[in-house]
């Protein structure tokens, strides 16, 4: 016991002499006693809102998502808003996707809530995360809360705050809000005296205002109804999209659309699945299965809250071949610019947002149509802060970002799934009344632009020490930058934490005009880019791979594609 740091002691003492269940203390005693790796992992820090907001395991402890951290996090949102917001009428809405615990950390916000005065906004059932967004800034509230923990193992659950505009809170707020938080050092501070005549529940007919919104970003109605038997697969991964992406496409005209049964009920176990995580090919193995029986033209998965989307299409050989998020989000840019352009609409008042990990192929695209593109942080609050900072001024067309996250529009301020799933199929509906595939949209693409593929690790380091060793990666990059990866001169550096380009041929340094993040991006001599990103959200480290080429015929696609992976073979090797 001695070899516990006093301190962690003093926080689990803290609650052992708090006013929390008997059932709680006796685990907090059980592991202190039993599992001291455990109980030091549970208390040696306090969770904190990072690029998806609050976020951790299960279990007791102030590292841990239980209705403690979850109460003490709504006191501290409580208490900023109420001074944010002095003499004003409050509200929120709250809601909540599959994962277990979804509805007693919901009810116990609301309650917190409630408590201090403020109305809540309940939807009734659960729904996707950018419905919770659509309605803060439909019913005029000044914050929400999505209890979800995205696509992560069903150990975890989550926490996303949100601000007015319906983004998920930035800075100085972010930063704010965890101050009110650390305000919070005993549970006798926490108002748990609830008052359920503030609850307002959102019924269903709230779907139709959002769905009649997602309906109106449609570009292609003709194409859709000559195509309207395309045949479509959709998998919620048993998350909370189950009843609104079906919706969606029957909206748009789709009358051909296949839902994968074992995976339609929502179920925060995530039975038929290692991960919910639709970049992860496994767990669409299901979904494949069945678009072979049906002999699907499009296969699409949402997350658990519905805000990311993946897409698989069949291959010149009729093979189903997964799309990832940098060519979904390149086949979506280049869908609407060209439709935007077509009916005469690009007037230079128009703009999109990428981010800084996302394939500068949507940068160069957006170039080439004359269209503004700016490059922001990752984490999809980055770009709705840009969107909030030009509304008015400037119209959004859409934007994203590598990890299956695409945003059409800004009725929604977050990553939207559902659209962008309605979306996916109306641009492989339109294209292929000219008799083109997916991969022929593509060629054309990288024929005009270039080739560009991206490949991602992640590094796991699991626990303290973890996080410890990503800090010392990253530390070690700043303090001996690589001179060469690969057999390759580095040209350039980007330190975002430190607001510095480095030129390594010439020695000269520029301040770079961002806001600051632990991230560095490596650029090589051949168009190579390397960019490190210790994650916000998972105790991981993220290493983001980006190659390009000219590719001068459609009959060499394979021949460079295959080329390019071995660049990126050679690198990701570098960092493994």
């Amino acid at each position: 016991m001695n070899s516990i740091d006093p301190s962690i002691l003093a926080k689990a003492k803290t609650w052992l002499e708090g006013e929390i269940d008997q059932e709680t203390k006796k685990e907090i005693l059980r592991l202190q006693e039993n599992d001291p790796g455990e109980f030091v992992d549970s208390f040696y820090r306090d969770l904190e809102f990072g690029t998806g907001g609050l976020r951790g395991l299960m279990g007791v402890g102030t590292n841990r998502m239980n209705i403690y951290t979850v109460g003490m996090a709504t006191q501290g949102l409580a208490n900023y808003l109420l001074d944010c917001f002095p003499d004003q009428e409050i509200s929120v809405a709250l809601t909540h996707d599959c994962r277990i615990n979804n509805t007693l950390f919901t009810k116990t916000a609301a309650d917190v809530f409630t408590a201090n005065g403020i109305k809540v906004y309940y939807f009734r059932e659960m729904r996707p995360t950018p419905m919770l967004s659509f309605a803060i800034r439909h019913f005029g509230c000044k914050s929400g809360v999505m209890v979800t923990a995205s696509h992560n193992p069903k150990e975890y659950n989550g926490y996303k705050a949100y601000w007015e505009d319906g983004a998920q809170v930035v800075a100085p707020h972010d930063k704010n809000i965890i101050k009110e938080v650390q305000k919070i050092t005993s549970f006798d501070l926490v108002n748990w005296n609830k008052n359920d005549d503030l609850i307002e529940y959102i019924e269903e007919d709230f779907d139709r205002i959002y769905m009649d919104k997602v309906k109106g970003l449609s570009l292609s109605p003709d194409a859709i109804q000559a195509q309207k038997d395309l045949s479509i697969v959709f998998s919620p991964i048993h998350g909370a999209s189950g009843k609104m992406v079906p919706m969606a496409l029957k909206e748009y005209g789709f009358e051909n659309v296949h839902v994968v049964k074992e995976q339609a009920e929502p179920d925060g176990n995530f039975p038929t699945v290692i991960y919910p995580n639709p970049e992860e090919a496994e767990a669409l193995t299901m979904s494949i299965e069945l678009g072979k029986k049906v002999n699907a033209d499009l296969i699409l998965a949402c997350d658990p809250d519905g805000d990311r989307y993946a897409a698989v299409v069949p291959n010149e050989k009729g093979e189903f071949e997964l799309l990832n998020g940098n060519q979904t989000g390149t086949l979506l840019t280049y869908y609407l610019l060209s439709k935007w352009e077509d009916a005469g609409k690009l007037d230079g008042n128009q703009f999109m947002v990428n981010t800084i990990v996302t394939t500068e192929l949507i940068n160069v695209i957006a170039r080439g149509f004359g269209v503004e593109c700016f490059n922001v942080l990752t984490g999809f609050k980055n770009i709705a802060a840009i969107i909030r900072d030009l509304e008015g001024k400037k119209t959004f067309i859409g934007g994203g970002e590598e990890s299956y996250g695409y945003l059409v529009g800004d009725f929604v301020r977050d990553k939207d799934g559902v659209s962008a799933c309605a979306l996916v199929a109306e641009l492989i509906a339109y294209y292929k009344t000219k008799g083109k595939s997916v991969f022929d949209v593509l060629a054309e693409i990288y024929q005009r632009f270039e080739f560009y593929k991206e490949a991602l690790i992640s590094v796991t380091k699991k626990g303290k020490d973890g996080a410890e060793q990503i800090q010392a990666l990253m530390m070690d990059f700043r303090l001996n930058p690589p001179i060469s990866m690969n057999g390759l001169a580095v040209e350039k550096i980007i330190d975002v934490k430190e607001g510095k380009i480095h030129h390594q041929l010439t020695g000269k340094t520029e301040n770079l005009d961002m806001e600051s993040s632990n991230v560095m991006q490596f650029y090589l001599e051949d168009g190579s880019k390397i960019s490190a990103r210790p994650s916000g959200t998972e105790p991981k480290i993220k290493y983001y791979f980006s190659v390009h080429a000219p590719l001068n015929k459609r009959s060499d696609y394979r021949k460079v594609e295959a080329q390019l992976e071995e660049r990126l073979e050679g690198l990701k090797k570098y960092f493994s």
